[in-house]
C-alpha cells in the first residue's frame, strides 16, 4: 500500500501520536538504523510514516567501529540525525550499545587484545551478517588497554545523548552475545584472560597446593603454570573454566552498567537475550536469572522462523524470560514480522512454518508475546537489510519504505496496545509447577558430553511441553526460587553441588513437593561420584537406594517404565531402586523399581529412576503426556484455568489493572471454547477481537469463539 492511501486510511486519533506522552504507555517499533541501512535519503519519511502509524520506539545499533573512525576522532552525524528524527515525531530512541564491533584501526594498534582461541587462532575483524559494518567480534576486554579504550567511547555515547529529549533506554551488550565457542574453538585464551583466570581460582582455593590438590595436578611450582583446560572430561578444571568465563561475563556486564549508570541517572538501562539459557549457559554464559538481575528490565530474541512455530516454543522463551526476569518488566526486543528465506536454520522447514511471514503471523507472534507477559514489543528491522545474508528479512515494511500489509497488522497492535493502558498493569500468574533449573547440571552436561547439552535441554524443554500440551501452566524456576512453588518438577539433575541439593531437602522439608528426575546428584563436587545414591544423603530424602545403574544412552533412547499401569517414556540412562523408607510407584520391564514416594518432614518427593521430560521432547507418546498430567494430581494442585480445546492455550492475568484471559488459537481455523477457570467471574469483555459472538459467561465456565490465527483477550468481571 502506498504511504498517502494508507496515511488516509488510519483512525484520526493516530495521526496524534506526535504529542503522545514521553513514556510510551506500550513501547512498540523496531531497530531502525544499522549504519548501512535504510538509504538516508528515506529517514525522515521513514520517521513521519511510522509515528502516524503508531510506532513510538526505534532502536539503533551504536557501533563503536563506525563512530570512532580514529583515535579518538568520532562521526556522530548519522546517529545525530536520528535523535532528531525521533524527537521530531514523538519517537523514543533505545540505544544498544556496539563495543562488540571494535574500530579496525584498534585490532593492528591493540593486536594483543584479539580474542585467542583454544586452537591458538586469533580472531581478525570482520563484516556482522546483521548490518554492513566490520569491527566484530570486538576485542577481549579482559585486557585493561582496550577495556579503557571502550569506556572512553561510552562515556562519550553516554554524556552526548543522555539528556536528548528523545532518549529512553541504553540496551546493553545485544543479545549478551559473548562468544565463547567449545572446543576446539573456545575463547578467550590470551594472556589477559588467563590472568584473570588464575586471580578467581586463587580467590576460590586459596593456595596453589590447594588447587593442585582439587584439580588433579600436583606439580605446580608457580600460579605461571596454571593454564586453563582445552578439551573437557569432566574434571574439576574444566568446571572451574566455565563457572570462572560465566562470572568473567556478568563482571564486564556490571562493569557497563556501572559506567552508564554513574554517567545517567535519568534513563533506565535494559538488556536481551535470546531465551537460550537452557543450552548456552555453558558455552556463551547465557542466564536469563543473572542477566536481568543487573538491568532495570529484561528482554529476548526470538524469531520464529529460526525457531519454529509451534506454540509452546514461543510460550517456553517467554516463560524462561520472565522467570529471569523475577518480577521486573520484560520486552521483546527482537520479534519476527518478514521472511527468512536463505538462512541454515530454516532450510528444509516448511513455508508456513514462520518462513513467508502473513499479516495473521504477525498478529498472532505479537499477541503471544503479550500473553506471555512482554510489555514492549520491536523487530529486528524496520525496513529490511538490502546486503548481506539477511537482506530482505524480518522487517515489517517492503524494500522500499512501502506499506505492506504486514505493517498495517503491527501498526494497528501498536495503537491497540498503546490505548489499553490497564492490561499492562496486570501480570500472567503463576504456573501450577515450577520446573527447576539447577545452573551445574546444564554445565555438567556440557564437560561429560563433548560440548553438548541436549540431554539437559531436552528434558527441561520436554517436561514443559508434556504440560503444556496438557493444559497445565508450566513455568521455569531457578532454584533459589522453589519455595515460591508448593509443587516443582526436576529435570536432568545428574550434577549437584551440595549447596542444591540441601536447598532441594530444605524446600521438602517445609512442605514442598517435588518429582525429580533419575540420578539425582550422582556427579557431586568437582564431578566425583557419590559412594551412596542418590548422593549427599538424598536417599533418605527420596525413601530408596539406587541398586542397579546404567550409562548407556545409545541403547535407552526408547526406553520405557511403567506407572499407574501406562508405559511411560525414558531416554538417557536408568537408575534401579530399594526402598529405604519409601513407597513403590512405577516399575521397569524386568520388575525392578523405577519410582518411589515418599514422604519427608512437611513435604513430599517422588523419585524416577528414568528421564520422562527427554523422552517426550523426542516422541510425544500419549501415555507419557499423561504421565505428567497426572503429577498435578497427585500433588493435589489444581490447575489455574482448563480448556476443551486441545489445539489452543490460554493464560490469565491479574494485578492492579484487573483481571484479563488471553486466549491463543495458532491454527488456520476458528475455533470455539470453553474455558473453566478456578473461581466464577461475572462477566468479560472482548477487547481486541470485533465482529464474532461476544463471550457468554456462567459461572467458572466462558463460551467464546477465536478467529484463526488470533488471540481472544477477554477483561473479566
Amino acid at each position: 500500500m502506498q504511504r498517502r492511501a494508507f496515511l488516509a486510511s488510519l483512525p484520526a486519533a493516530s495521526l496524534l501520536h506526535a504529542q503522545s506522552p514521553a513514556s510510551p504507555v506500550f513501547p512498540y517499533g523496531a531497530v531502525y538504523f544499522r549504519k548501512s541501512n535504510p538509504p538516508e535519503e528515506d529517514w525522515a519519511a521513514d520517521h513521519k510514516l511510522a509515528a502516524q502509524m503508531g510506532i513510538n520506539n526505534f532502536r539503533h545499533w551504536f557501533m563503536w567501529s563506525a563512530i570512532e573512525v580514529a583515535p579518538g576522532k568520532f562521526d556522530w552525524r548519522d546517529y545525530d540525525r536520528m535523535f532528531d528524527l525521533a524527537a521530531e515525531n514523538g519517537i523514543k530512541v533505545t540505544v544498544a550499545e556496539m563495543i562488540t564491533a571494535a574500530p579496525e584501526w584498534m585490532y593492528d594498534q591493540l593486536s594483543h587484545a584479539r580474542y585467542l582461541a583454544s586452537d591458538g587462532t586469533r580472531t581478525d575483524s570482520s563484516i556482522s551478517g546483521s548490518s554492513a559494518t566490520g569491527g566484530f567480534p570486538g576485542l577481549c576486554l579482559d585486557n585493561e588497554d582496550a577495556r579503557e579504550r571502550a569506556a572512553a567511547f561510552l562515556t562519550a555515547l553516554v554524556n552526548r545523548y543522555k539528556d536528548h529529549p528523545a532518549m529512553w533506554a541504553w540496551d546493553l551488550w545485544n543479545e549478551h552475545a559473548w562468544p565463547g565457542g567449545a572446543p576446539p574453538k573456545m575463547l578467550c585464551y590470551c594472556d589477559a584472560t588467563q590472568q584473570k583466570f588464575r586471580a578467581w581460582l586463587q580467590k576460590k582455593y586459596g593456595t596453589l597446593e590447594a588447587l593442585g590438590k582439587a584439580w588433579y595436578r600436583y606439580s605446580y611450582a608457580d600460579w605461571s603454570n596454571v593454564h586453563p583446560p582445552r578439551s573437557f572430561g569432566g574434571y574439576p578444571e574444566s568446571l572451574d573454566w566455565l563457572e570462572f568465563r560465566t562470572d568473567n561475563m556478568f563482571r564486564l556486564l556490571q562493569w557497563r552498567v556501572d559506567l552508564v549508570r554513574a554517567l545517567d541517572k535519568r534513563n533506565r538501562v535494559t538488556a536481551h537475550g535470546i531465551a537460550s539459557t537452557l543450552e548456552g549457559l555453558p558455552a556463551s554464559a547465557n542466564d536469563d536469572w543473572r542477566s536481568a538481575s543487573h538491568v532495570d528490565s529484561w528482554g529476548l530474541t526470538w524469531v520464529a522462523s529460526r525457531k519454529g512455530s509451534e506454540l509452546w516454543k514461543q510460550f517456553h522463551a517467554l516463560d524462561l524470560t520472565r522467570a529471569g526476569a523475577r518480577g521486573k518488566p520484560f520486552w521483546h526486543a527482537e520479534a519476527q514480522a518478514g521472511p527468512l528465506w536463505m538462512q541454515p536454520q530454516v532450510i528444509g522447514r516448511p513455508r508456513e512454518d514462520g518462513r513467508i511471514t502473513e499479516a495473521k503471523d504477525v498478529r498472532l507472534w505479537n499477541l503471544i508475546s503479550m500473553a506471555g507477559g512482554a510489555t514492549g514489543i520491536l523487530y529486528p528491522r524496520w525496513r529490511p537489510l538490502l546486503d548481506g545474508p539477511l537482506f530482505g528479512a524480518f522487517g515489517p515494511m517492503g524494500l522500499d519504505g512501502s506499506v505492506t500489509p504486514r505493517a498495517e497488522m503491527a501498526g494497528s497492535l501498536a495503537r491497540w496496545a498503546n490505548a489499553n493502558k490497564d492490561v499492562w498493569r496486570s501480570r500472567p500468574v503463576r504456573g501450577d509447577v515450577g520446573i527447576v533449573f539447577v545452573p551445574e547440571a546444564e554445565v555438567f552436561n556440557f564437560v561429560q558430553q563433548n560440548g553438548s547439552t541436549k540431554h539437559y535441554a531436552e528434558s527441561a524443554r520436554g517436561a514443559y511441553q508434556a504440560f503444556f500440551d496438557s493444559h497445565i501452566q508450566p513455568d521455569f524456576v531457578h532454584l533459589d526460587d522453589i519455595a515460591q512453588y508448593p509443587f516443582v518438577y526436576l529435570p536432568y539433575p545428574i550434577h549437584l553441588k551440595e549447596a542444591s541439593a540441601r536447598k532441594l531437602e530444605t524446600y521438602v522439608r517445609n512442605g514442598g513437593i517435588l518429582v525429580s528426575e533419575g540420578c539425582p546428584g550422582y556427579f557431586g563436587e568437582r564431578g566425583k561420584v557419590g559412594t551412596v545414591q542418590p548422593n549427599y544423603g538424598l536417599h533418605s530424602l527420596f525413601g530408596a537406594r539406587e541398586s542397579y545403574v546404567e550409562f548407556t544412552p545409545d541403547l535407552l533412547e526408547n526406553s520405557t517404565f511403567i506407572a499407574n499401569g501406562q508405559q511411560v517414556g525414558s531416554r538417557y540412562f536408568i537408575q534401579q531402586y530399594s526402598l529405604a523408607g519409601g513407597k513403590q510407584a512405577g516399575s521397569f520391564s524386568n520388575g525392578a523399581i523405577a519410582a518411589v514416594e515418599h514422604s519427608a518432614g512437611k513435604g513430599r518427593t517422588l523419585l524416577l529412576g528414568a528421564f520422562p521430560g527427554g523422552a517426550y521432547f523426542l516422541h510425544h507418546a500419549p501415555a507419557t503426556r499423561l504421565f505428567f498430567a497426572r503429577l498435578l494430581e497427585w500433588a493435589g494442585v489444581k490447575p489455574v484455568l482448563q480448556i476443551d480445546e486441545p489445539a489452543v492455550q490460554a493464560r490469565l492475568h491479574t494485578g492492579a489493572g484487573g483481571s484479563y484471559l488471553w486466549v491463543v488459537n495458532p491454527t488456520h481455523a476458528t475455533r470455539s471454547v470453553t474455558v473453566t477457570l478456578a473461581a466464577a467471574c461475572n462477566g468479560a469483555t472482548e477487547l481486541w477481537q470485533s465482529g464474532i459472538p461476544a463471550p457468554k459467561v456462567t459461572g467458572r465456565q466462558i463460551q467464546l469463539t477465536v478467529q484463526d490465527r488470533n488471540v481472544a483477550v477477554l477483561r473479566l468481571g
